[in-house]
């Protein structure tokens, strides 16, 4: 089993208008869509529409955190979500004009008892299982969350997947996660450099298999993506054409599709792909791609 884990997921409320957004004004929208998510939830949204059952964690609070159950459950996937004794799951707002705008909220605090109760469902996890994280932690949770969420599965054979940035990424490392996805900039912040070559980006994701990575994923946006496997092998590969239409999800879903490829026959040149697909069609997509544009465009690589 596949589990993801998202520590504040939220409705993102998008309102498109044609025109500016004027402050201290009345402004009407054109068109109004929701979306229910957080980066565990879009990996699981991922993994299901590419036809892989998976259970999604994490805490939800209020009647907005009773939809994101809904909408998860809808999808077919199985959730299995903290209830927070109070406040309400994020809205997010994103005006979409000549300019997009974006108010992100903060989110409901997470208290200790919930905390213990997700560390509980952990326990749950079994050998050969899949562990997904993704995303930034909560001001409400403790720094070391990731950290101490591997140590309780540490006694396992459990894939450990980490997409996260500096710190939080590099002091996981330690635990041998069996993914680690850091795009091109991030992996140079990380050691406080530009790089610009594929022989740069080479050595540096090197160094984290030295810290403990397993397989280290860098996507390059618009210059393809490259994989250091544990193998010692290398694998490159560009992108599709596409126009592209959504940023948002596009790394979740090259995580899902890695995964996705990878659980087929374990080859790494195959998650790649897969992973590579699943990215664009997102990206080439209004909402999460589906299983079969993800399909399509796995076909051309």
């Amino acid at each position: 089993m596949i589990y993801t884990v998202t520590f504040n997921p939220a409705i993102d409320y998008v309102v498109r208008m044609s025109g500016d957004l004027l402050p201290g004004m009345t402004n009407r929208s054109d068109s109004e869509e929701c979306y229910f998510g957080g980066k565990g939830i879009n990996v699981s949204t991922i993994l299901k529409n590419l036809g892989l059952d998976n259970t999604a964690l994490g805490f939800i609070a209020g009647f907005t955190g009773d939809a994101i159950r809904a909408s998860v459950e809808q999808k077919g996937i199985k959730a299995d979500f903290v209830k927070l004794p109070e406040g309400i799951s994020r809205i997010n707002v994103k005006i979409k004009g000549k300019e997009e705008t974006e108010l992100n909220a903060q989110g409901p605090k997470i208290p200790d008892e919930s905390q213990k109760e997700l560390f509980k469902k952990l326990d749950q996890l079994n050998d050969g299982d899949t562990l997904i994280l993704a995303g930034s932690i909560p001001n409400s949770l403790p720094s070391d969350v990731y950290e101490k969420i591997i140590e309780q599965v540490q006694d396992r054979k459990i894939n450990v997947v980490v997409d996260a940035t500096k710190d939080l990424l590099k002091n996981v490392l330690k635990y041998h996660p069996f993914l680690i996805k850091p795009n091109n900039h991030e992996l140079g912040e990380m050691f406080g450099k530009v790089l610009k070559t594929d022989e740069e980006l080479e050595e540096h994701a090197k160094k984290l298999q030295e810290m403990g990575a397993r397989n280290v994923l860098i996507s390059m946006a618009g210059d393809g993506a490259m994989l250091i496997a544990e193998t010692g092998e290398k694998f490159r590969i560009g992108v599709p054409k596409g126009t592209v239409r959504n940023s948002v999800g596009a790394g979740d879903s090259m995580v899902a599709g890695f995964i996705a490829g990878y659980q087929k026959n374990h080859s790494y040149e195959e998650a790649l792909k897969m992973g590579t697909a699943a990215g664009s069609a997102t990206a080439f997509s209004d909402d999460l791609a589906t299983g079969e544009a993800i399909l399509n465009i796995y076909q051309t690589l």
